[in-house]
């Protein structure tokens, strides 16, 4: 019975009809349903009035019919005005959700050269050797690409698990084809709603440049809505290249994942990887580290090159030998050191290449290139503080005894110091607002606990600019005396990772311990040490600490990375910031709420101070070209493009004062590049003219169309100095997709294990899926059916044959 009043009520799985009504959907009616019985009797008493004081001629029973018949038809129309329906209260188990997400990146178009046996198998499992993953004829016995046979396992016609699981569940599918997102596939028949088995394996693409599987779970946790989602099945080669981690993103879903792999679990392959660090000093010995891992390639015999080459400069596009070593590969990796004292300066490419060998499935992965950026110049520093404090003096120590600041580095602003040392002593500063050309110079600024009566508006006017525009990096450290409260009011207020109201004082009532939060593991200066325990250690060793100054909460673009363990904001909730970091313009603010991290050395001298400060000083002062370079810098939007792609080059132009360079002080109000393109010799080749026009003051940009592979040099002059920067970029035509031959089996078993759901090849994947039973909710929900054009069908048609007897017994029914 409920089965039939589900088909008629054209409701899906109906358990049980719990009750029904009819009600009023108008909201004049539904609010007071007694309005309607009122117009309708005032309905009944006009056509009474009517027949019995205006046809008085019509024998009595024929007007009181058609007394009835009027006030019926006039109520007829009230009821049709306040529109009724039939309110029904059903419990329904629906079908629950299982969604398909499918691998839409370039790995997916590797041709596998796999054993006969695996070939054999997936052939089988897929059907291709009967229909292609076109449709067309049959595939033969050579390789095919993943996608391929995913396609044909979803085409198949015999024993098709997609077709049984999508009469168990609503099937929705997806394609991992992004970076940020997944794409919805349209997987059923407009004529007869099913599930057209070929249209989804037409859509099967693989153009996806990354495989980003954290970011697609993501995506579809945000669609996941209270639709009584299942599970997932994940079809992929699980070559995560890109985004969040896959399988904590997947966790996040709630529901089983079923991941089905694709690809070969192991391959003859050998893959190198590269570790150099991003700065290298001038003419100090650095070391590259080399990893080489392979699979089915023990004992071999490997010759290994590292080069460098120059990307600006006169020197670009030379190449350096870093070292070659011959090599025998053993089990799993092989690390090897490559010293190199770099001679020149400026950005470098490193590149690492192995021989091709016999067998490879690719050869791409033979090959790794990472830039860095050799200096001779060193970082500026200004430490700006009213009186010496513990901080400011091991501060000191540790950047004079800097590589890359040193005792040139580091100048200071001390504001009880004597004049006459302050003038004498090339330490000091007299002025911490100093000329502009000096001012933006500075690579990074440390601002300590500093009266609001001693900074200048000049000074926070330029210290503003200097972050907002220039890119620099600015570091506020409270002290006990004065407070970042006297901050407030000021141009530096807004730029903080802290929002303070001036009324804050030192809280000094109670011992307590620094609490690291979650995002401290993802900023460098945060992590000391060589792992966990180690960083754990480091910070444990900084003590209980007795005071720190409290503000009123974090700014909301603001990231904390160390919080007080009790005491909380002026919301009750959120606990007091005593290190956070903040992205202001195109540079960063660290606030640190207490100064006295030195307490950092208490065990282990300078070990993890210096880190601590030397990694910070280095994310702020390196993001920027350094010193008076700011000056005149040019950049593009990418340092690796691919055929077809689009490069931005910007340029940044300021005079000697730093005030922006305007288009009128150009000529032909506009700078001109020279662009050399992929094969053309810089001697006997003219190369193209680039113009790049102003967007604003000081900034102008150009498009430039990169239509071959290679390597592209542009030359841009600076109009005031005559200097010559030289920007080189590559175009190639090889995926991240490429750099693995094989699946990776580990995420696909850990995301499996975290969600509770399975782990299977395609070879196995019906016998599998088909063991997924849905568990369907039982949900009581309320339905409202129009009921008005039923009455109104009714209601006529009964008009219609009293009115038609009525006229044949000669009725005047005017």
């Amino acid at each position: 019975m409920n089965r039939f009043l589900g088909d008629l009520l054209r409701l899906e799985d109906v358990r049980e009809i719990a009750g029904w009504n009819v009600a009023f959907a108008a909201d004049w009616a539904a609010r007071h349903p007694l309005r309607v019985l009122a117009l309708c009797l005032v309905c009944m008493v006009a056509a009474a009035w009517f027949y019995l004081r205006r046809q008085p001629a019509v024998r009595p029973a024929y007007r009181i019919l058609l007394t009835l018949l009027r006030g019926a038809m006039l109520s007829l129309l009230v009821v049709l005005l306040a529109d009724p329906v039939l309110r029904v209260s059903i419990k329904q188990a629906p079908r629950p959700l299982l969604w398909v997400l499918f691998d839409g990146s370039e790995s997916m178009a590797i041709e596998d050269e796999l054993p006969a046996e695996q070939r054999e198998s997936l052939a089988n499992a897929t059907g291709i050797g009967a229909v292609s993953a076109g449709g067309g004829a049959s595939a033969g016995d050579g390789p095919h690409a993943r996608q391929d046979y995913v396609a044909a396992w979803v085409r198949r016609d015999k024993n098709n698990v997609l077709e049984s699981l999508a009469k168990k569940f609503r099937l929705r599918a997806y394609l991992l084809e992004s970076a940020e997102s997944v794409r919805p596939l349209d997987i059923e028949d407009p004529a007869n709603g099913r599930l057209d088995r070929g249209r989804v394996a037409d859509q099967l693409t693989t153009g996806g440049r990354v495989t980003a599987l954290g970011r697609g779970f993501e995506d579809l946790a945000q669609r996941h809505s209270a639709g009584n989602l299942q599970g997932v099945v994940v079809v992929s080669d699980f070559d995560q290249n890109s985004g969040p981690p896959a399988a904590e993103a997947a966790a996040k879903l709630g529901v089983p994942v079923y991941t089905v792999g694709i690809g070969p679990e192991a391959a003859v392959d050998l893959a190198v990887d590269m570790q150099a660090p991003p700065i290298m000093k001038k003419a100090e010995r650095a070391v590259v580290a080399v990893t080489l891992r392979q699979s089915g390639l023990d004992s071999s015999a490997v010759n290994v090159s590292v080069t460098a080459r120059p990307l600006d400069g006169q020197s670009a596009g030379q190449t350096i030998t870093v070292g070659t070593r011959a090599v025998t590969l053993a089990e799993g990796t092989t690390t090897l050191e490559f010293p190199f004292t770099p001679q020149g300066i400026g950005r470098h490419e490193f590149v690492v290449e192995t021989d091709s060998l016999p067998g490879e499935v690719l050869e791409e992965n033979n090959r790794t290139v990472r830039e860095v950026n050799i200096r001779d110049d060193f970082l500026r520093l200004m430490y700006v503080e009213y009186e010496p404090s513990w901080e400011w003096r091991f501060v000191k120590e540790v950047f004079h005894r800097d590589s890359l600041v040193g005792m040139r580095g580091f100048r200071t602003f001390l504001r009880s110091a004597d004049p006459l040392v302050r003038s004498s002593n090339e330490l000091f500063l007299s002025t911490a607002a100093l000329p502009r050309r000096d001012f933006f110079a500075t690579d990074a600024i440390f601002l300590g606990d500093m009266p609001a009566a001693t900074l200048s508006s000049r000074f926070c006017e330029m210290t503003r600019e200097f972050v907002e525009k220039f890119g620099g990096g600015l570091v506020v450290i409270a002290g006990k005396r004065f407070g970042p409260g006297q901050l407030a009011g000021t141009p530096l207020a807004d730029m903080l990772p802290v929002v303070v109201d001036g009324g804050e004082k030192p809280r000094t009532d109670r011992e307590f311990r620094l609490k690291l939060t979650a995002d401290a593991e993802v900023v460098d200066f945060m992590r000391l040490g060589a792992d966990d325990a180690e960083n754990r250690k480091a910070w444990d060793n900084l003590g209980p600490l007795s005071w720190y100054q409290p503000v009123t909460r974090p700014h909301p673009q603001a990231t904390v990375l160390a919080a007080h363990p009790n005491d909380t904001c002026s919301d009750g909730r959120t606990p007091q910031p005593l290190i956070a970091i903040r992205r202001f313009g195109r540079g960063e603010v660290v606030y640190v709420g207490f100064n006295e991290t030195w307490r950092l050395r208490r065990k282990y001298g300078e070990r993890y101070y210096r880190q601590f400060w030397g990694q910070m000083i280095h994310r702020l002062g390196l993001s920027h070209a350094l010193g008076s370079q700011k000056r005149f810098v040019v950049r593009t939007d990418a340092q690796k493009y691919e055929s077809d792609d689009t490069a931005v080059v910007t340029v940044e132009a300021y005079d000697t004062n730093f005030e922006p360079l305007a288009e009128d002080a150009l000529p032909d109000r506009a700078i001109v590049g020279r662009l050399l393109r992929p094969g053309r010799a810089s001697e006997s080749t003219e190369p193209d003219l680039v113009q790049l026009t102003q967007m604003r003051r000081g900034v102008y940009e150009a498009r430039v169309p990169l239509t071959e592979g290679g390597e592209y040099r542009l030359r841009i002059q600076d109009p005031l100095t005559r200097e010559e920067s030289e920007v080189v970029f590559a175009v190639t035509t090889v995926s991240a997709e490429r750099r693995s031959a094989v699946r990776n089996v580990a995420l696909q078993k850990s995301i499996a294990s975290q969600t509770a759901g399975f782990a299977c090849d395609l070879t196995s994947a019906d016998e599998q899926l088909e063991k997924i039973e849905p568990q369907p909710k039982i949900e009581q929900t309320v339905k409202n059916f129009p009921l008005s054009m039923t009455w109104l069908c009714l209601g006529a048609g009964l008009l219609l044959m009293i009115g038609e007897w009525a006229l044949r017994k000669g009725v005047n029914l005017s």
